[in-house]
């Protein structure tokens, strides 16, 4: 007999008669159990390279008093230099590999108070940009300038991989942002030059980058190019031109020759090195007519690159009007609460070197670390997980000298709905996952992985329907299953470090639509067994340029120009209603229960989601997610153990906590606004803020008591959560 023919005939005999389409289904089945979690340890927030202005203002305890309330408990540290093809400064003071003060930086050991942390542009980037911060910085390859050159990143050749250069093949992918006939290209060696390399184009319709499966790279005619000798190489790749926009550089070995610093440093000897690229037709007399445009900003012909060398020196120094914060600061501010943090490292821009200084510096403070995240959005770099999965080698082996005991783990990818795929390799694999968690046990360290991460963005910026709020716990739970098809293994937990509702703000996120996607979110992804919940932005912050000129946030405030909160918004109060409502107890472990709703819009989308706790002292916590944007329901709660035949409701008092519309509505015209409340008319509105909440909280509060058959009124887009005992157990 089927689950839900069971159920229906246990209700009629237990004579707990409820409307067949209004039930919530919670499984209290032993067995079904599909998590469980200590909150303190589990549902966090993160904080990210902010303004100056904002750590200063934000890490007092007048700031952290307005903070805390929401509940989010760990606290995570975002590593942002890496979205900006930076080398990370973790400690301002340090030394320099060339003793005239430049190269490899190693951030000093001894303890000092580290306030502020800052990232170091690379002189040798061979990136235009990125799915991390977008048109920040510009390629060296396309510049114009023939004393730059990008270098590809020394810890990817055979002095430190102790393989053939071949296996870390290293590359270049020009756009000419349209089909052009091309048959030469030019390139403008630097040292060390490849010896070795093919010269590629892109077969498919849709771009390489992020559609690396609808094509295929296929070498020139004449473009396999053995014992090379670098300098300035014209290459007529084909006969006649040919219709392309995406061409490759593979280079697979190196003249192993020394780049401009010298010698000195076997680092600067070792990769492949290019001033400057040029492409187009050659004529007839012999002269190439050049199609790229050469130019050190974002107009450039845009480039991408396997990696870049983190060379640097002081004069490389980025913007300082933002930071990201010292670990003296944030471990001391409070923000913490004195529980274990994760903290990053640096792995694509930076040196396995200065990743285990930062790990000694954190064991002579003595700070508490949960877990330390190797890298930021190795995807978002288009880095090959073979060459990730190097550099995290390197960095687990210098880091595990340091603390044995550090749980490490990455990659942080960024937030996906779906596999993230690769150009294939020679087997054919193209799952980026995959491949990862295969060069590491190929390696013998998968045991260095402790945690797999990735970031949660699940909504593309700037098109957020109402409608996609079905879709959220299936996006989130796909997503992990996707990593376990792949080959995490079971015992490796999962952690969500970063997360909110799309990569672009918009007013979406002021709305009550991102409270009620908050709490599917963390009600879905402890179901689906994840471990650790990161909420992004954990600070108040003001207000940033969204979506077709609306303001957003990542945030739970609003601010003024002087980072003082004015208002609490949508996902302060879903915040509370996660961590202080359907959760009470943080230090405390919770069971998590399958939990189900029958109400649907009558095209196959589940009106109201629900997610069940059993909570410490054995009573029960829903939350139950109504997400009919106007439309109010009636729910009976239907508890059943399959394994013990019976089924129960909740019986004596059950606590009740709302918040939905009723109880918070964002006003985004402060032309039309007319305000609800006294306070919120009193209220001053800045600019900078463009809207208001009113009604703007607080949560309701109320209890019911109950017996078999009792039903509960969930608000139209609200979040409720009741709490109590389970009524009577009858058997039948």
């Amino acid at each position: 007999m089927k689950r839900t023919t069971l159920l229906s005939l246990a209700l009629i005999l237990t004579g707990i008669v409820y409307s067949a389409a209004q039930t919530i289904d919670v499984d209290i089945t032993p067995a079904h159990e599909t998590n469980r979690f200590v909150p303190n340890q589990t549902l966090g927030a993160g904080i990210d390279r902010i303004p100056v202005d904002a750590i200063d203002k934000d890490l007092v305890p007048a700031a952290l008093e307005k903070i805390f309330p929401a509940g989010w408990q760990p606290v995570t540290m975002r590593q942002n230099t890496e979205l900006f093809v930076q080398a990370w400064h973790w400690n301002p003071t340090g030394t320099w590999s060339d003793p005239s003060g430049k190269g490899y930086f190693t951030g000093s050991t001894e303890p000092e108070m580290t306030r502020y942390s800052y990232g170091y542009d690379l002189p040798h980037r061979g990136v235009t940009r990125n799915d991390g911060t977008g048109n920040a910085g510009f390629s060296r390859l396309t510049d114009g300038d023939l004393d730059t050159y990008w270098k590809s990143n020394p810890y990817l050749t055979e002095r430190f991989t102790h393989a053939s250069d071949s296996k870390h093949p290293q590359w270049i992918v020009i756009d000419l942002s349209q089909v052009q006939q091309v048959d030469t290209i030019r390139i403008a060696w630097a040292e060390p030059f490849a010896t070795r390399f093919a010269v590629q184009y892109w077969t498919g319709i849709e771009e390489p980058m992020h559609s690396p499966t609808h094509g295929v790279w296929q070498t020139f005619p004449f473009g396999a190019i053995s014992d090379a000798k670098g300098g300035t190489q014209t290459i007529r790749l084909n006969s006649a031109p040919l219709p392309i926009r995406y061409l490759r550089i593979w280079m697979t070995a190196s003249s192993n020759t020394c780049d401009t610093h010298g010698s000195s440093d076997p680092r600067n000897c070792v990769g492949y090195a290019i001033r400057e690229l040029y492409l187009g037709t050659t004529t007839p007399d012999g002269v190439l007519h050049d199609l790229a445009r050469h130019t050190p900003d974002q107009e450039q012909t845009a480039t991408y690159c396997s990696s870049v060398d983190p060379w640097h020196e002081p004069s490389d120094l980025g913007s300082t009007k933002q930071a990201q914060v010292g670990f003296d600061l944030f471990f001391s501010s409070g923000v913490t609460r004195g529980l274990p943090a994760v903290i990053p490292t640096a792995v694509l821009f930076d040196t396995p070197e200065n990743a285990a200084a930062e790990m000694a510096y954190i064991k002579k403070r003595g700070y508490p670390v949960s877990y330390v995240e190797i890298g930021e959005e190795a995807d978002g770099q288009f880095t090959l997980p073979e060459d990730y999965a190097e550099l995290y080698i390197q960095s687990a082996v210098a880091i595990h000298k340091v603390d044995p005991s550090l749980k490490l783990g990455g990659p942080s990818f960024t937030g996906q709905n779906r596999d993230i795929e690769v150009w294939p390799d020679e087997q054919g694999r193209v799952s980026w996952t995959g491949r990862f968690l295969d060069y590491l046990k190929s390696h013998g360290h998968l045991n260095d992985l402790a945690f797999f991460s990735f970031e949660h963005y699940p909504y593309d910026p700037c098109r957020i329907p109402w409608g996609s709020l079905y879709d959220e716990p299936e996006l989130v739970s796909h997503i992990m299953q996707v990593w376990r098809d792949d080959g995490l293994p079971p015992n490796i937990p999962m952690l969500i470090t970063e997360s909110n509702l799309s990569s672009a703000a918009s007013e979406t996120s002021l709305d009550i639509f991102s409270a009620l996607w908050l709490a599917d979110y963390a009600g879905s992804f402890l179901n689906s067994g994840g471990k650790g919940l990161y909420y992004f932005h954990y600070l108040p912050l003001q207000m940033e340029h969204g979506c077709n000129d609306s303001p957003g946030t990542f945030g739970m405030f609003t601010v003024d120009a002087n980072y003082q909160v004015q208002q609490p918004i949508a996902q302060f109060f879903a915040s509370q209603m996660i961590n202080q409502e359907w959760i009470r107890s943080p230090e405390a472990e919770y069971h998590v229960f399958p939990a189900k709703g029958d109400v649907s819009d009558g095209a196959g989308h589940s009106l109201i989601t629900a997610y069940a706790l059993q909570r410490p002292d054995g009573e029960w916590s829903l939350m139950l997610v109504n997400r009919d944007q106007f439309g109010a329901h009636k729910v009976r709660i239907a508890f059943h153990d399959s394994a013990a035949q019976r089924v129960t409701s909740f019986g004596g008092t059950v606590a009740i906590s709302t918040f939905g519309r009723e109880q918070y509505q964002w006003h985004p015209s402060t032309t039309t606004f007319m305000a609800h409340s006294a306070a919120a008319a009193a209220m001053p509105v800045l600019a900078n803020t463009k809207g208001q909440a009113d009604p703007d909280g607080p949560i309701v509060h109320a209890s019911k008591d109950v017996g078999a058959g009792a039903d509960y009124d969930l608000p139209a887009a609200s979040i409720v959560v009741l709490r109590g005992k389970v009524g009577e157990v009858r058997k039948h």
